[in-house]
């Protein structure tokens, strides 16, 4: 299972735990520990078309947001930044852009209301724009997004810009399971008692969510960020076949 007590590295697992990967795969370098990434990117290119303009290089066809989702105790940010790291992309803690009115309701065990998460999620919308405009290929992030309205605010995202693909990772554990985990942190705000009121709200995504990837966190880590790692590939391998 996910572990919080010591969470992973930003580089990835220890050898010991890696994650074993396809052989076409495994050339994936990793990358040094930081949660915001410049190392150049995958062959979809690391230049944003306007930059690539102005450097004399062809415009990248494909950009990628990947939206790591799910309630508190799933394992976003171990997810996610293995991803980034993983991918060389950027990586935006969603947390972090939350207003302090609504960290201090978290911490004394108010739920937040939909008023509370609007500006959070147009500014997560924006800060992830902003990443791709500055010159990267994609860029990783984290929000619980726990219902599909919250959701629906981030698909605005590529509304205007064909080149932008947004993805969902949604992972999802037993309520209990994640309870336990949320039980063994230690200084973060989001409380045990916040997981059952995520829960109440929780909204599933659906089949009609096509841009989703839903992934089981009840298992070891390792084996769950490979098959994130694996999906992620496959996803992009599928939208650059559509586009040539």
């Amino acid at each position: 299972m996910l572990s919080y007590d010591s969470p992973l590295s930003v580089s990835g697992p220890s050898p010991a735990s890696a994650p074993t990967l396809s052989a076409t795969r495994q050339s994936i370098p990793s990358s040094p520990k930081t949660v915001r990434l410049t190392s150049p990117g995958l062959s979809t290119g690391a230049v944003s078309s306007s930059v690539a303009a102005a450097a004399g290089k062809p415009p990248i066809k494909d950009r990628h947001i990947w939206l790591v989702t799910g309630p508190a105790g799933c394992g976003k940010s171990t997810v996610a930044q293995y991803l980034a790291s993983a991918l060389h992309l950027p990586y935006i803690e969603g947390d972090e852009y939350h207003p302090q009115a609504n960290i201090d309701k978290m911490a004394a065990g108010i739920p937040l209301t939909d008023a509370d998460r609007w500006d959070w999620l147009t500014a997560l919308r924006e800060a992830s724009i902003q990443e791709l405009d500055e010159g990267n290929a994609g860029v990783v992030l984290t929000c619980s997004a726990l219902k599909r309205k919250y959701r629906d605010v981030i698909r605005v995202a590529p509304y205007f810009m064909p080149d932008i693909h947004l993805h969902f990772i949604f992972l999802h554990a037993p309520e209990e399971v994640l309870l336990k985990r949320v039980l063994a942190r230690q200084n973060h705000y989001m409380g045990a008692n916040m997981v059952h009121s995520q829960f109440d709200i929780l909204e599933p995504p659906t089949a009609r969510e096509s841009d989703v990837i839903a992934i089981d966190v009840s298992r070891p880590a390792d084996v769950v960020m490979a098959e994130a790692l694996d999906r992620v590939l496959n996803t992009m391998d599928g939208v650059r076949a559509s586009s040539q």
